[in-house]
């Protein structure tokens, strides 16, 4: 069948998700807008799995273009896309997934200026940025928490998935990892040991070098980046039809699927915890430069 945008049909296109949810709930997710800042490894494939669950709106924001170094990770790189925005190729993706979507694109990324606007009308975040966007992701989740919108963020750790959600009324992303105004070195290992307090991916880093915090490169797979997707659009699915259980900051979970491993965190006061205070003096001393 040679299907156009004129016999394109919602209720078709989704009728295989009725059963683990509710007609009534498919369509209350085509009534939901949600806000993506970063297009990238995480962020493109929120889009795409976000769409194919039915959300029927988006802003979706990211400044950078597709190179060759994008292919082990990201969906929307590929040969014809190279040089391309990734916004505008993601936003085509998702469009050809469901032509009625609502999409608003932010191609100067996330600023101060634009901030307002990308969270006009927004129902969650979901982070999608780069793990080294230290001020755009900083002024993001500070938005969501002065307008009270629910935010998650899902980290690709080696061939695994860590989880945290922050929820109106709960522990903040800044209440969580006490950045404050750190320089970026501090900042980086604070995300990084924050994001999962079990460390499941540690154990079989084979080139450790692969890391350099200082020089913000680290090694990434699509399995890490695929996993996020789903674990974030679970995470999405509950808040927005308010249905399964949500624990929000200072609980989390990682996922790692190489160990064979799901572990639930909990970190009362988030990095300001003793455990992930010894972990990051720890880390501390092991970086290059570091105190010892």
């Amino acid at each position: 069948m040679h299907l156009t945008r004129m016999n394109y049909d919602y209720q078709q296109a989704y009728a295989r998700n009725i059963g683990w949810v509710t007609r009534e709930e498919q369509a209350a997710l085509r009534g939901k807008r949600i806000a993506i800042a970063g297009m990238g490894g995480v962020g493109g494939v929120h889009l795409l799995t976000l769409a194919r669950l039915g959300v029927g709106a988006f802003h979706i924001a990211d400044f950078d273009t597709f190179d060759i170094a994008n292919f082990n990770r990201q969906v929307g790189a590929t040969v014809s896309s190279l040089g391309r925005p990734k916004v505008d190729v993601l936003a085509e993706m998702a469009l050809d997934i469901n032509p009625e979507l609502k999409l608003v694109r932010f191609r100067d990324g996330i600023s101060a200026d634009n901030l307002a606007s990308f969270f006009e009308g927004v129902d969650l975040y979901v982070d999608g940025l780069d793990f080294f966007a230290f001020s755009a992701r900083q002024a993001t989740f500070a938005a969501c928490a002065r307008l009270g919108i629910p935010a998650v963020t899902a980290a690709p750790l080696g061939m695994g998935t860590a989880v945290l959600s922050f929820l109106p009324g709960h522990m903040t992303f800044e209440d969580y990892f006490g950045w404050g105004d750190q320089p970026d070195m501090e900042k980086a290992l604070r995300f990084l040991v924050g994001l999962a307090p079990a460390g499941l991916h540690g154990g079989y880093l084979v080139d450790p070098s692969a890391i350099n915090l200082k020089e913000q490169r680290g090694p990434s797979t699509i399995m890490g980046c695929e996993l996020c997707a789903g674990a974030a659009a679970t995470e999405a699915l509950k808040i927005l039809l308010q249905r399964g259980d949500v624990r929000p900051a200072p609980w989390g979970y990682q996922f790692d699927a190489f160990r064979n491993k799901l572990v639930r965190t909990w970190r009362p006061g988030g990095n300001r915890h003793p455990l992930q205070r010894l972990m990051m003096m720890l880390a501390r001393r092991r970086r290059p430069g570091g105190d010892a």
